[in-house]
């Protein structure tokens, strides 16, 4: 039966340990020198959105109101 997971064009290339992405020694220079730069300008964290506020604003309040209000109706009678 034919082996029908590598195409035509394929070759099945072996490589040895200095060899392959992951190899010790690596290129002295990048590729593409353009990706260095734009690597370093990852955005952080950004502000919440108007919504993002409200929906945790309305979970808190239900949170408050689920609670007991004295604190003390948690205690039990001993």
């Amino acid at each position: 039966m034919a082996n029908r997971t590598l195409g035509t064009r394929q070759k099945l290339v072996f490589r040895g340990p200095d060899k392959g992405p992951g190899k010790a020694g690596s290129l002295s220079r990048p590729r593409n020198p353009l990706v260095a730069p734009a690597l370093l300008r990852k955005a952080g964290a950004h502000e919440k959105t108007v919504g993002a506020m409200r929906q945790a604003s309305k979970r808190e309040l239900a949170r408050q109101l689920e609670k007991p209000a004295g604190g003390e109706g948690a205690k039990k009678p001993g």
